[in-house]
């Protein structure tokens, strides 16, 4: 575990409260767990453009809590990094107390990811199987609370919706009894991939719950999400691939501006990004101000010297 420019104590720069932020009725502005993609230097980037909260990537408990190496791998902050959120994929409660004490100093919070529909995280008992499980999403939200001493610290999951909508509010309301700071809700069911998202399910289970509620699925816009928030009466609202596309998604912009591609570089060597992490990043930035041959160009490229010739000679960065 990696803390750029802080000491390996308590952090003690966890001023803004996400608890309250989602109680104070202004949209709360949310990038997502993104595996790969959601780490230090990209949340810094963010931040810069309006982003109210991040969270890690998906953090698998078992091997962060075993894994001196997985602990340094998989979680590095800083102190201009926060509120933030680490989210976990777990399924046995004892583990995700374990991690989450570990994390506590650096973070104002975890997430139990109850949504993730990929095979592999399904088939270790992980990620949506979860919303199948509300006695076991309860364990791990009561062990939690019952190891973590700081009464601020958050635990929040993040779901996806049932075919039969009653059942996600019975997981919802099972899971708010038990402590549950907020949940998040991608409004699709475990199957769904790329169809429309059901804001109005999203609707629904917010007006079943009192805690917060954050929306989530294909907000590709400041208006898409200031839409969403409305339409739902959620209380923020979590973007992943848009804010991919455009880091300055939340401050406005339609499409990435240069500006925020030249920070992304200053950040992102500042902090030592892995060059294909570095890359990567770029071309989903880009790919709304490029040609079809200047994206082939530009992704073809395989250093950071070439990438930063490439933009000084067609952009002037």
């Amino acid at each position: 575990m990696k803390s750029d420019c802080i000491p390996t104590t308590i952090c003690q720069e966890r001023k803004k409260d996400p608890i309250e932020m989602l109680h104070s009725g202004q949209l709360v502005k949310v990038c997502a767990p993104m595996v790969r993609y959601s780490k230090l230097a990209f949340r810094t980037l963010v931040r810069k453009y309006g982003c109210d909260l991040c969270y890690t990537p998906m953090i698998v408990a078992a091997d962060f809590v075993r894994s001196i190496k997985a602990r340094d791998s998989e979680f590095t902050t800083n102190q201009g990094d926060c509120p933030l959120i680490v989210q976990f994929a777990a399924n046995d409660a004892r583990l995700l107390s374990d991690a989450a004490r570990i994390v506590c100093p650096y973070a104002n919070g975890i997430d139990i990811n109850c949504g993730c529909p990929q095979r592999w995280a399904m088939a270790e008992g992980y990620g949506a199987c979860l919303i199948n499980k509300p006695e076991l999403v309860q364990d791990m939200v009561k062990q939690v609370r019952n190891q973590v001493e700081n009464p601020r610290f958050s635990i929040s999951i993040k779901i996806r919706i049932h075919d039969d909508l009653t059942r996600t509010i019975d997981l919802c309301r099972k899971a708010e009894a038990t402590g549950v700071s907020w949940i998040t809700v991608h409004g699709r069911t475990v199957e769904e991939r790329h169809q429309p998202v059901h804001y109005e399910a999203i609707k629904i289970i917010k007006e079943n719950m009192s805690i917060p509620v954050i929306a989530n699925g294909d907000i590709r816009s400041l208006k898409e999400a200031e839409n969403v928030w409305h339409i739902t009466g959620t209380d923020g609202v979590m973007v992943a691939r848009g804010l991919l596309a455009n880091p300055a998604m939340f401050a406005g912009y339609d499409e990435t501006p240069l500006q925020c591609i030249w920070d992304w570089i200053d950040i992102a060597l500042e902090l030592g990004t892995p060059y294909m992490c570095f890359h990567q990043h770029l071309m989903y930035m880009m790919e709304k101000i490029t040609s079809r041959q200047e994206k082939r160009v530009f992704n073809a490229l395989s250093s950071t010297s070439a990438v930063l010739d490439y933009l000084t000679d067609h952009y002037g960065i």
